[in-house]
């Protein structure tokens, strides 16, 4: 991997906190709970994002996300569709974790799309107890959820824990989740998983043609192609790939960037070394899917080589993952990227 590992020690302590802009002053963080089902989370007095896990989603998310002048980083729709917004993929809402095949259902295409008729092929993930709320400099949230069928049998546990932080140019999510079985749990290698993030349209890669994308049961989705003048993002991994050629491969970091107003903005996610089968690969799509995705390797390997992940009753695994989210005159460079995970190998 091509990861600069020379950093002196002083240089690392500095980067744990705020591994990319180490000047800035960290801004407070505040976590306001609005209604019984959503929380907003301030950054220096401004919103950055809210946590909301009604029943009515399939699934909690952080929604929307900005950067740290208030920029919108994530799409609107379909919850608040802005003017543009691609009205693709109904189930891409903000930042969320799913997996496409748990135990044969899919927890990654449920949406309120989905009819009735064909519902109990699908999984939820149901919110039942925020565990933990703290303001400071850096703000902790952390609940605990249910992965079940229809029938709200559960197969899952989930207890997650993010810590938020930021300063005049960065927002950062560290996200850490627990998966505990409830019985025996399978996790079927498949493309659509597992942390998930559905871009603004201003990052999309700008693409003439439709796309056609089908999943695992046939469904066909198409992403209309055209002359678009708002799309100008691109992607670059650890490993130097670069726009759509960053789909499929591994990487310890991906980060998206384009032209949002005047300011350059970017979105990188992080994987960590304690993740199953570090360095995750990328599922990162042109149309504004960026997911980091450790067991979809049969697809992205185009069936060379597979990773399934079995729980047996009781078991455990954890995933951590680090998202930056910057803006200002220029993006973050792969040298600083490169130090910030270094850096987030450390966290806990």
């Amino acid at each position: 991997m091509k990861i600069i590992k020379k950093l002196g020690l002083a240089v690392a302590a500095n980067m744990l906190l705020f591994p990319v802009v180490q000047a800035q002053k960290a801004e407070p963080v505040r976590l306001v709970k609005t209604t019984n089902n959503k929380i907003d989370i301030l950054i220096g007095g401004k919103p950055f994002t809210s946590f909301l896990y009604p029943d009515s989603l399939e699934k909690p998310v952080l929604y929307p996300l900005r950067s740290a002048n208030g920029t919108l980083v994530t799409r609107g729709f379909p919850l608040a569709p802005r003017p543009g917004d691609p009205t693709d993929h109904p189930h891409h809402i903000g930042l969320w974790f799913n997996f496409e095949n748990l135990n044969g259902l899919d927890f990654w295409n449920n949406s309120y799309a989905i009819p009735a008729a064909k519902k109990s092929g699908y999984g939820w993930i149901r919110t039942d107890k925020i565990l933990e709320t703290k303001d400071g400099t850096k703000g902790i949230l952390a609940y605990h959820a249910n992965w079940t069928d229809q029938q709200k049998q559960v197969i899952l546990e989930e207890q997650t824990r993010f810590e938020f932080s930021g300063n005049a140019r960065e927002r950062i999510i560290d996200r850490v989740t627990t998966l505990t079985a409830d019985k025996d749990a399978l996790f079927k290698d498949a493309k659509d998983g597992m942390l998930g993030l559905r871009l603004a349209h201003e990052l999309q890669i700008p693409d003439p043609a439709d796309q056609k994308f089908t999943d695992d049961k046939g469904n066909v989705t198409i992403v209309k192609g055209g002359t678009d003048k708002v799309a100008n993002g691109t992607y670059l991994t650890s490993e130097g790939k670069t726009g759509n050629d960053a789909w499929s491969t591994r990487g310890v970091w991906c980060k998206v960037y384009g032209k949002i107003g005047t300011d350059s903005v970017s979105v990188t996610i992080i994987d960590h070394p304690q993740n199953p089968n570090y360095p995750t690969f990328w599922h990162a799509r042109g149309y504004g899917l960026f997911a980091a995705n450790p067991l979809g390797e049969k697809v992205f390997t185009n069936g060379k080589s597979e990773k399934n992940l079995t729980l047996k009753k009781g078991e455990s695994v954890t995933f951590r993952y680090r998202i930056i989210i910057h803006n200002g005159p220029q993006t973050n460079s792969a040298a600083q990227l490169n130090q910030a995970a270094e850096a987030f190998k450390s966290f806990k």
